[in-house]
């Protein structure tokens, strides 16, 4: 595979962020958990190749997306376009009661480091019960999605690992959710 499809596969990844909910009817989605905590609700979905994950808390919905697919997303309530090639963070206050933070890095590996990668993922996801997807591609290529959770009194925090063997794709992002109440900024 040339470097010029590998750029063009890692480039086609960007992670958005609505200030509204996203309808599953956007996703083939094979996998879902739901969190309910401390006055806030969270959802993480995941499909071949991305995942979306929605926070509501006090009346503030915001979802996270990250995929390679942007076509017939909607645009209403888009508030941050992120592309996922090389390494990024970002942080954002989405109002008085939520922040939003996340950090992102792209690698492309060897067919080897790849296999290798595949399969340390696909150890791990099980061993702690992780959102997953397993999929092979047109050329019988592993490929792997895997979302893990973590909830706090007053924060949800979430990494999501996914490899693409098309492009030796291994992308990983770190989101966190932060949110305060009305009460907590009073006390």
């Amino acid at each position: 595979m040339s470097l010029g499809s590998k750029m063009t596969s890692l480039q086609a990844y960007n992670m958005l962020l609505y200030r509204r909910a996203l309808h599953p009817e956007f996703f083939a989605i094979e996998g879902r958990r739901r969190l309910v905590h401390e006055g806030y609700e969270f959802e993480a979905w995941i499909f071949r190749g991305g995942h979306a994950l929605r926070m509501q808390h006090e009346g503030e919905c915001v979802c996270e997306l990250v995929t390679d697919q942007l076509e017939h997303l909607p645009e209403k309530g888009l508030a941050t376009t992120l592309p996922c090639a090389g390494e990024r963070d970002h942080e954002e206050k989405l109002s008085d009661a939520v922040t939003f933070m996340t950090s992102m890095q792209t690698e492309t590996l060897s067919e080897h480091l790849y296999v290798g990668t595949y399969r340390e993922m696909l150890d791990h996801a099980r061993s702690v019960n992780s959102l997953m997807v397993q999929w092979q591609d047109e050329q019988g290529k592993n490929n792997l999605s895997v979302l893990d959770m973590q909830r706090y009194r007053d924060e949800v925090h979430m990494q999501g690992y996914h490899l693409r063997s098309d492009c030796g794709l291994v992308l990983r992002t770190q989101s966190m959710f932060q949110f305060s109440s009305a009460k907590d900024e009073q006390d």
